[in-house]
């Protein structure tokens, strides 16, 4: 029975981003609400993506230093531990599961509403494809945004862990250098970027169908901006697995 419920949901899913993929009608009207969503989605989200990675930087390299360095081990491994960790998986996949949970509710909340109040019933008398008008430009939209968003989270984190280098006095700002140069191998660096492109469009398309096929009142878009959450954030850990095992 599960299963089925499965298949019957993701055949829903996909039958969506067909309509939602098809070629805009007005294609000024998409560029208005691309760049609008990408601003709402990506732009919006940049304060908690520089605050939580700044102090997660700062937390990583002060228990690397206090808990795992030892006298056998070179100076500059809490630089070089705390830039694999940010690169490999914070910056990519553990900030995207945080921000499944903050754009993946507005966007799920909002479709929801327009459908309970009629709003895409509307859009469809009008003959318009409300899938693509309303969906495609937030999937572009945070898509496009969701790279800038790992690059300063990065930086951020590595930010934090000079901040305690120069602040707490944890390591020496030298030590910490030499650890974040230490064998720095680019394609870690793409690899996030990569991986927070599909997650981006995990995030948007799936929040997207769980807020476009609301049936019901409020209590439901409740439950479906819940359930959104739940689901992006399981696909993404699910994802994570294989596009890491790929991409290594």
């Amino acid at each position: 029975m599960l299963i089925l419920k499965f298949l019957h949901a993701f055949g829903r899913y996909l039958l969506l981003m067909g309509r939602t993929f098809s070629r805009p009608e007005r294609m000024r009207m998409f560029l208005k609400q691309y760049v609008k969503e990408m601003a709402q989605l990506g732009v919006d989200s940049i304060g908690i993506v520089l605050l939580i990675s700044f102090f997660i930087g700062a937390v990583i390299c002060i228990q690397i230093k206090l808990n795992i360095q030892s006298p056998w081990m070179p100076h500059w491994v809490s630089g070089y531990v705390t830039r694999e960790i940010m690169l490999l998986e914070f910056s990519s996949s553990i900030m995207c599961l945080i921000l499944s949970g903050k754009v993946g509710s507005n966007i799920a909340s909002e479709l929801g509403t327009m459908r309970t109040t009629q709003q895409i019933d509307a859009l469809e008398i009008m003959g318009v494809n409300p899938a693509s008008f309303l969906i495609l430009p937030k999937i572009a939209g945070l898509v496009t945004i969701m790279p800038l968003l790992v690059v300063f989270s990065t930086f951020s984190g590595i930010i934090g862990a000079y901040a305690t280098a120069y602040v707490g006095h944890i390591i020496t700002p030298s030590d910490l250098t030499a650890g974040l140069q230490h064998s720095f191998v680019p394609w870690f660096f793409w690899m996030g970027v990569v991986k927070s492109l599909f997650f981006a469009f995990i995030i948007s398309s799936v929040s997207s169908f769980y807020g476009y096929t609301v049936e019901g009142g409020s209590i439901e878009v409740g439950k479906a901006s819940t359930n959104a959450v739940v689901s992006c954030s399981m696909l993404i850990l699910f994802s994570d697995l294989f596009l890491t095992q790929i991409l290594s």
